[in-house]
């Protein structure tokens, strides 16, 4: 049998194919990017054997486990793991702690079929430590500077047109805000911190020492930032982006209205316009308490207005007033103090191009 492998670094910097032998509500609580589930046993049969190994002890677990997986369900499952071992021969599987799963499908694939396969030793919970970890050494070790500004001045236009930027957002697929939510889901927030920390990995070993964050709450929509990096925005420089009222509410409209829109009809075809308008009533909804009784009201309408005409024309003009009256009685205000209560740390101030050119020479000193 091939030895265990241990070089956690590599595997994702050179990002090996990885099997995953867990169950699958393991997997979908949370994996690695690029993983493929290929389970010894399915939810039910883990369940089962986990009982047998409580109440009868490990050998009475391990001989019910060979009972539920054998004759033909057996077949099938050997038969999906050397199909993923001939398609990426360079390859490893693993489980959860590198243990009883991961050597029986090591030992079937070489007992049935001749393949030796490695397997990672201690398994995805070793991995999942050396991630965290990794997020740690970065926060400690490298120079991070947190991109603020008011809504919709494009910080995330900013992130993206920089080597060396984390695209929190992007990695947790949501825009950050009460009305950020996507047509498509969120990752589980296990999902968001190992995309992250493979993000910070394969930088830093591009030689990058200084990453560029967009100031976030600890919440990206429902997933949660790692809390050393959280706590190290609470005191990292700041530069602040600017932008005109009448710039952010055409940016707004094009993210929130009319890309969103379109990303809802891609997703869910005719009912997708439908969904949109939920979804953008529901934003409004879900921070009424915030806005107080008679601007919710105001706002609901104009924002029902302007869906009803953008549904009969395809116009989204109407949009603008509940953009710019959210801007000027809401999210302005609280932008306001927050820049404030934060003017210490920030270095720098400007408009798009300024700040780009600005972190762009930054991360050269």
């Amino acid at each position: 049998m091939p030895g265990d492998i241990t070089d956690y670094r590599t595997l994702f910097l050179d990002d090996v194919p990885m099997m995953d032998a867990r169950a699958p509500v393991e997997f979908a609580k949370g994996s690695f990017p690029g993983v493929v589930n290929l389970p010894l046993m399915n939810d039910l049969e883990r369940q089962r054997v986990g009982t047998c190994y409580k109440q009868h002890g490990q050998q009475a677990a391990i001989t019910l486990g060979h009972q539920l997986v054998s004759g033909e369900v057996k077949a099938a499952r050997l038969q999906a793991w050397v199909d993923f071992t001939r398609a990426h021969p360079e390859g490893v599987l693993y489980c959860f702690r590198g243990g009883l799963r991961s050597q029986i499908v090591q030992q079937w694939l070489k007992h049935d079929a001749g393949i030796d396969y490695p397997r990672v030793g201690g398994g995805y919970k070793a991995m999942r430590t050396f991630l965290m970890q990794t997020v740690e050494q970065a926060v400690e070790q490298a120079d991070f500077v947190l991109l603020g500004g008011m809504t919709g001045t494009g910080k995330t236009d900013v992130i993206i047109q920089l080597d060396n930027s984390l695209d929190l957002e992007g990695h947790a697929n949501h825009r950050g805000s009460s009305f950020g939510k996507r047509a498509t889901g969120q990752p589980s927030n296990i999902d968001f911190e190992n995309r992250l920390a493979v993000d910070l990995l394969k930088k830093r070993a591009r030689g990058i020492g200084q990453f560029v964050v967009e100031d976030e709450s600890r919440m990206v929509g429902r997933c949660a930032l790692p809390l050393p990096l959280y706590q190290g925005m609470q005191r990292f420089s700041m530069v602040w982006l600017e932008d005109s009222l009448e710039s952010r509410v055409e940016r707004i409209l094009r993210d929130y209205v009319v890309q969103l829109c379109a990303e809802f009809i891609a997703v869910h075809g005719e009912h997708g316009f439908k969904l949109f308008s939920e979804r953008l009533l529901g934003s409004l909804d879900n921070i009424h308490k915030r806005l107080g009784g008679e601007c919710h009201r105001r706002m609901r309408e104009l924002m029902s207005d302007a869906l009803v005409e953008q549904a009969c024309s395809g116009s989204v003009d109407l949009h603008r007033a509940w953009i710019l009256g959210l801007l000027k009685e809401y999210y302005d205000p609280m932008y306001v103090f927050q820049r404030e209560s934060k003017g210490a740390r920030i270095e720098f101030a400007g408009d798009q191009s300024a700040v780009l050119e600005y972190l762009r020479n930054r991360t050269r000193r």
